[in-house]
């Protein structure tokens, strides 16, 4: 239920109080760029980074442990019914799950023991497939889960979302179809880390603050690629001295794919209703006779406050998002994460997929379109696979596109993919795969145009 302003309480001190100083502290966590060791970052980043520091080479066993910790507790739940798990929401939820994500759970512990141990056929354990994810990929998502889970009811549970979302709904929902409060994930996505994006959408689905076509929308079109990775990506292909126009054409192609990709399916056709079948109610983004939109969120926002009656509750509250998050999306970064490099490393079935883009490549002038072309799909298993062939690349037009086409494309099995499969966002495998192939038709002409501007 949404506060009406007949129902918000009057602004006393300890209302604003807990309203403004928990807010002030999740803008300056999760959207307040810091410059760390020469890059722009989040301060949750650089959190993470420091646990990672500290924790240094015990991260993969770590990471480990807690991936088959998963598996077996999940197996036993299954199999043994306990009254006690059974009984205890959160702990249900966690553990309870259906046949589906228990395979995906056995199967990443099955391929985290074999990556860990370097056992098997070397392909699953290699520094480009499942090695990669243990020991690159997971310590960082761990890290970031561990913090952006203890510290995200600052963004959830005080007011924020209330008030921002208030404010800009008059944008959000007009241009892209969405609450205005979705742009806090935009924001935490796109000065931070995509998965950070994606935490914060899936509680909110669950939750009931957004639809299932939202939550679908919201997660595979906002959960942006960082400014940081940017960069990284930049460098692989050589062209550093290129950065404004690079990210130009980013943002540019990104907010094209962000009002075309939504209304096409299958993201138009993920029903506009609530995680429990509801729908949203008529005019409850209207904002009330006698208000502005300025003073109406913030008497949504002190409402919000106001059922803050134990910080202990909240504490509790952000200790269940960072185990949801490792023990429920973790096992499957793993294992899906794992079988696209495995793909994508031993099979020619990228560069097929890639094949019918070599006309379009040809039309938009793009030179060596044909070595262009093998890079178009595979991205959907890893974002920095693209960049890494390109570099071979001799036309700088050529490896720019391919480099900010890679960045936009946003929708890759080793992050992105698997963290939105292993969240409650309403998505599939199969959709997703579609969402990128239109992601990248959208975005590949945009970004070919002010190639041609630059070059």
């Amino acid at each position: 239920m949404k506060d009406t302003p007949a129902e918000t309480p009057k602004p006393g001190m300890r209302n604003v109080l807990m309203f403004v100083l928990p807010s002030l502290l999740g803008i300056f966590l999760f959207m307040t760029p810091v410059s760390y060791q020469g890059d722009l970052t989040i301060m949750i980043a650089v959190l993470a980074k420091s646990l990672q520091a500290v924790l240094e080479g015990a991260l993969p066993s770590i990471v480990t442990a807690l991936i088959v910790a998963s598996a077996v507790l999940s197996l036993g739940v299954k199999v043994f019914r306990p009254k006690t798990v059974l009984e205890h929401p959160f702990l249900n939820t966690l553990f309870n799950v259906s046949p589906v994500w228990l395979v995906s759970r056995l199967v990443g512990a099955v391929f985290v023991v074999l990556v860990y141990a370097e056992v098997g056929p070397e392909i699953l354990y290699g520094g480009d497939t499942g090695g990669l994810v243990l020991n690159d990929l997971l310590p960082v998502l761990f890290a970031v889960f561990v913090f952006a889970g203890l510290l995200l009811p600052l963004l959830l549970d005080f007011g924020l979302l209330e008030f921002i979302g208030t404010l800009l709904t008059g944008l959000m929902r007009p241009v892209f179809r969405l609450p205005g409060r979705s742009a806090v994930d935009c924001m935490a996505s796109w000065l931070g880390d995509g998965s950070v994006g994606i935490l914060l959408t899936s509680k909110q689905y669950e939750t009931r603050h957004y639809t299932q076509r939202e939550a679908a929308v919201i997660g595979t079109t906002f959960s942006a690629v960082s400014i940081t990775f940017s960069l990284v990506v930049l460098a692989q292909v050589r062209l550093e001295h290129l950065f404004l126009p690079f990210y130009f054409a980013v943002c540019l192609a990104g907010v094209v794919a962000a009002i075309v990709v939504p209304r096409l399916p299958p993201l138009r056709w993920k029903k506009d209703v609530f995680i429990n079948g509801e729908s949203r109610p008529a005019g409850s983004e209207a904002t009330p006779e006698g208000y502005s939109r300025l003073s109406h969120g913030y008497a949504l926002a002190l409402a919000r406050a106001s059922r803050v009656d134990s910080l202990g509750l909240v504490v509790r509250t952000g200790i269940h998002n960072a185990l949801d998050m490792v023990l429920g999306v973790l096992p499957v970064v793993m294992a899906f994460g794992t079988v696209a490099l495995i793909i994508a490393e031993t099979t020619p079935l990228f560069s097929w997929l890639g094949l019918p883009f070599v006309p379009l490549l040809e039309w938009l002038g793009i030179p060596e379109a044909a070595a262009a072309s093998q890079t178009m799909v595979v991205g959907f298993a890893d974002m920095f696979i693209p960049a890494i062939l390109a570099s071979s690349i001799e036309s700088d037009m050529t490896r720019f596109v391919i480099a900010a086409l890679s960045v936009t494309q946003l929708i890759y099995m080793s992050e992105v993919g698997a963290l939105l499969l292993g969240s409650k966002v309403p998505v599939n495998v199969v959709e997703l795969f579609v969402i990128f192939l239109l992601r990248t038709l959208v975005t590949l002409p945009v970004i070919a145009l002010v190639a041609h501007m630059v070059f």
